[in-house]
Parts: C-alpha cells; sequence; structure tokens
C-alpha cells in the first residue's frame, strides 16, 4: 500500500497518511487528496503541507505507530491520523492554557 503523509499548520507533530491503492497508475491525474478526511477534520488541521510518499509493502516498521493498525484504517476509511506523541500533547494544553488566561485577564 503507498500511502502520501502530510503535516498541518494548526496541529503540531500531527500527520495524516493518504491512501494511495493505484499508485503509480494515479500520477497523472490531478485529485485533492485530502477530500477522503471528514469536513470537520480538515477544518481543524489548517493548511496542508506534503511530508513524504511512503510505500508500506517495503517497510518493516514504522517509528511511532503500529503498522498493521495504519494498514487496517487505511483500508477502512482511506486516511490514518498519527497523533502527536502524549507529551507533545501536554505540552501544547498548558501553552493553550496560559494563552486563554492571558487573554482572559487582558
Amino acid at each position: 500500500m503507498h500511502v502520501d503523509i502530510y503535516k498541518f499548520s494548526k496541529k503540531d507533530d500531527l500527520y495524516v497518511y493518504i491512501a494511495r491503492p493505484d499508485y503509480p497508475n494515479d500520477v497523472e491525474e490531478l485529485k485533492d487528496w485530502l477530500s477522503v478526511l471528514p469536513k470537520d477534520l480538515r477544518k481543524t488541521l489548517g493548511s496542508a503541507c506534503f511530508v513524504m510518499h511512503l510505500d508500506l509493502a517495503t517497510s518493516k516498521k514504522l517509528a511511532r505507530v503500529d503498522k498493521a493498525e495504519v494498514l487496517e484504517k487505511l483500508h477502512k476509511q482511506g486516511y490514518f491520523v498519527q497523533m502527536p506523541a502524549k507529551e507533545e500533547w501536554e505540552r501544547q494544553a498548558c501553552l493553550k492554557m496560559k494563552e486563554a488566561q492571558q487573554n482572559k485577564w487582558q
């Protein structure tokens, strides 16, 4: 299974894998590959930036996620969302809380 991986402007360290089951036969086609994402999710992510193309068949394992889980989601829904590490989420939550508190008192 081939995938394109994207990162997004509004979500640090979050990556979305988009299934490309017809690759390389789909390279001539102009297509919005991110259209498989639910609209509500897509709105929260911000603008997309292509990171890389990957052939999961030749990858033994992935750095931060279970390859079997990724493949299952890709086959089921056409995409997989790789969430940030827990520490990153906690850091982002603290920063947002501080920002909200500062805005409240200004």
